[in-house]
C-alpha cells in the first residue's frame, strides 16, 4: 500500500490527506477542482464511497468518502 501512496499525483495526494485528516468527508465538501481525483483513488482501492442519510426525516442520501478499511 505504501508504494501505491508514493505513486499518487499531487492532487490525489492532497485529497487523500484531506480524507485521512478528517476521517470522513462528504463529497460535496471537497473543492470541485480536486473532486476529479476521487474516482482514481477509488479505482486504486485507497478510498471507498458510502451513500447514507444525513437526516433521519428525509429520504435523500448523500455520498461520503473515507479511507478504505476504516469504520
Amino acid at each position: 500500500m505504501y508504494a501505491m501512496l508514493e505513486s499518487l499525483s499531487k492532487v490525489e495526494r492532497e485529497v487523500y490527506d484531506l480524507i485521512l485528516r478528517t476521517g470522513e468527508v462528504m463529497v460535496g465538501d471537497i473543492p470541485s477542482k480536486k473532486a476529479g481525483a476521487i474516482p482514481s483513488l477509488v479505482n486504486k482501492g485507497l478510498v471507498e464511497i458510502e451513500k447514507r442519510k444525513i437526516n433521519h426525516q428525509t429520504t435523500k442520501k448523500s455520498k461520503f468518502v473515507r479511507i478504505r478499511g476504516t469504520e
